[in-house]
């Protein structure tokens, strides 16, 4: 037992060995258990990624606002002319949606041209450091955002280099659980278990947007310095226990892994010992079947994605009478749905085998329930309770399905030839691309929010349009291969 755990990070050699000590005679099932483990540290880890970039959206309602019917603090003498003396310099003016546009862009973009280089070095470092030292640093630049409240700080250079590095700093995030995860897992179930973990995602948002809406009427930098504060401490644990790979722990390979070993030297080195198994390249990976197109499909997934992440709250609050904590606690019942459409997505492309037509069919049905939801959602909170969680359920489903089960697919794809390091390479080029569709989304909002919402919902109809198109090559390949079964299965029964 001692030699299988030599590998193994120091918190859960203490664990192991105390239920020995313990329960001497009980016997486990190590690889489940492993399993089990690996599943709820990743699912934490990437709860706290979202966690963290929740805030912001629910910061917007508080900066720039009418001042003029809030009641000011006792002993603060405010001028009854001055119906911006609640808010936060510099985005106390007019065409202050530009200035929070670039912080969501500052933030995205540097997320997205980072997010290349994150799955390179993810590849060929120890994933337990590069989890637990990027959640530290990303909790660190949650803290520094709320920071500015208490310091006085109104300089947009400071927020917008605060956006940046926490952008840079959250990429080691998707790479790095999507990699342990697959290294775990093997093919079976493989949409299914990921729609379920995936709900990390959907569940992130709603409590940065709980935690954060939790403050954001008292002191909004609470609202970044307590996640911030949430998500160090998850890093020292996943440094403290978490296992990336099944060989650190002396535990079997996936199915996946056990088909490519095979082609691997006798040693059997795998990403968990760091023997001479190659790490692929960046163009190496794009040469895979699929990845270009899911690359370009999720560009425009995430773009309405993250929209609805940043400016969710925002649209609520000037549709609805609703106050800026009513419109953060209603925006969440959009990841509610996304939690279902996930989860719904995961096991539809399971049951059918085919994850573009599950992916295509809900981005058809997304184009008219937004346009339902822009016309009627704010008619009565029962119909906006209702069509929000339907459209976190059809835009979560297919994001959701291509950032999990289908990069882990293409990850592991049998052009491989034996290098089952191509994982967060894959993963990173996926994502990559989607952030930089994630980046423009919020940013065009900004842009074109003050001419009407009705326009920001457009441009979020064409957008699914696009995804959907770029994913019709593999729709009507998927067709063909399971309408060319169903016949040999005619054709086999008749004889």
């Amino acid at each position: 037992m001692a030699s299988q755990l030599r590998d193994a990070p120091v918190g859960l050699r203490c664990v192991m060995s105390l239920g020995n000590k313990c329960f001497p005679r009980t016997r486990i099932n190590r690889n489940l258990w492993f399993k089990v483990a690996t599943l709820a540290l990743t699912f934490m880890a990437y709860t706290c990624y979202h966690m963290n970039r929740k805030p912001i959206s629910v910061f917007k309602n508080v900066i720039n606002r009418n001042c003029s019917n809030i009641d000011p603090p006792p002993g603060q003498h405010i001028d009854p002319n001055d119906d911006t003396w609640c808010d936060w310099a510099p985005f106390d003016q007019s065409g202050s949606e530009a200035l929070l546009g670039l912080l969501d862009s500052s933030f995205l973009f540097a997320y997205a041209a980072a997010m290349f280089l994150s799955g390179f070095v993810a590849e060929r470092v120890n994933l337990r450091y590069y989890l637990a030292i990027g959640m530290i640093l990303s909790g660190i630049a949650s803290y520094l955002f709320g920071l500015a409240r208490t310091l006085d700080i109104h300089d947009i250079s400071y927020f917008v280099m605060v956006q940046i590095f926490g952008g840079v700093v959250q990429t080691t995030g998707w790479p790095g659980v999507v990699t342990v995860v697959g290294n775990w897992f093997g093919k079976d179930k493989r949409g299914f278990i990921f729609g379920v973990w995936n709900s990390h995602t959907s569940l992130g948002n709603i409590l940065g947007t709980t935690l954060a809406g939790h403050y954001v009427e008292r002191d909004w930098g609470l609202s970044f310095m307590m996640p911030g504060l949430v998500m160090g401490a998850c890093g020292l644990i996943i440094f403290l226990f978490l296992a990336p790979h099944p060989n650190n722990v002396g535990c079997g390979r996936p199915s996946h892994v056990k088909e490519s070993s095979r082609l691997l030297p006798p040693d059997g080195s795998t990403d968990g010992s760091r023997g001479s198994q190659r790490a692929i390249g960046f163009l190496g990976a794009l040469k895979i079947p699929g990845v270009i197109e899911f690359s370009m499909s999720l560009f425009f997934s995430k773009l309405v994605n993250y929209t609805f992440l940043y400016w969710l709250p925002k649209y609520i609050k000037s549709s609805t009478t609703l106050t800026p904590r009513q419109s953060a606690y209603l925006s969440t019942l959009f990841d509610v749905g996304g939690i279902i459409g996930g989860i719904a997505a995961g096991a539809l492309s399971d049951y059918t085998g085919m994850s573009a037509t599950t992916c295509s069919g809900m981005f058809v049905l997304t184009v008219p329930m937004l346009f339902v939801y822009q016309a009627y959602g704010t008619e009565t909170l029962g119909t906006n309770v209702l069509l929000l969680m339907l459209c976190g359920m059809l835009v979560n489903g297919p994001y959701a399905l291509i950032t999990t089960a289908i990069s882990a697919e293409l990850g592991t794809h049998h052009s491989l030839e034996g290098s089952s390091r191509a994982l967060a390479t894959v993963t990173a080029i996926i994502d990559g691309t989607g952030s930089v569709g994630a980046a423009l989304g919020p940013c065009i909002a900004g842009v074109v929010a003050p001419y009407g919402w009705n326009n920001v919902f457009y441009i979020l109809m064409a957008a699914n349009m696009l995804a959907l198109v770029f994913l019709c090559r593999i729709v009507i390949g998927e067709n063909q291969r399971f309408w060319r079964t169903r016949r040999g299965t005619w054709t086999a029964g008749s004889s």
